[in-house]
């Protein structure tokens, strides 16, 4: 199963002989941690107990 990368949106392989997936390669992961690292990404709001449960 294939998707597109969260980073550079080039197809990236879901399976679980990619060990970046959801991201294409190590390179797009890393960027992405360190957008988070760099907090130029924030969770919008305080998580709950109701969002680890689907209805």
């Amino acid at each position: 199963m294939t998707k597109k990368c969260p980073q550079c949106e080039t197809s990236a392989d879901l399976s679980k002989v990619n060990k970046f997936r959801p991201f294409c390669s190590e390179r797009c992961k890393l960027i992405d941690l360190g957008t988070w690292a760099n907090e130029e990404k924030l969770i919008s709001r305080p998580m709950e107990s109701e969002d680890f449960y689907d209805e």
